[in-house]
């Protein structure tokens, strides 16, 4: 339920998260392989790649 007088809440690292975590998601169900390497994570969350 909506609080009264319809304000909504956003919180941006939450959803910074769910869409990181969702990227690693599409990544396994695509991989050959049956587990994602350290180095195919990094690629996926592009640590170490500045935004």
């Amino acid at each position: 339920m909506t609080p009264g007088g319809g304000t909504t809440v956003q919180d941006f690292v939450a959803l910074a998260e769910i869409e990181l975590c969702g990227e690693l998601i599409i990544a396994a169900s695509t991989a050959d392989e049956e587990r994602l390497s350290q180095d195919r994570i990094d690629e996926v969350l592009m640590v170490g790649v500045s935004r």
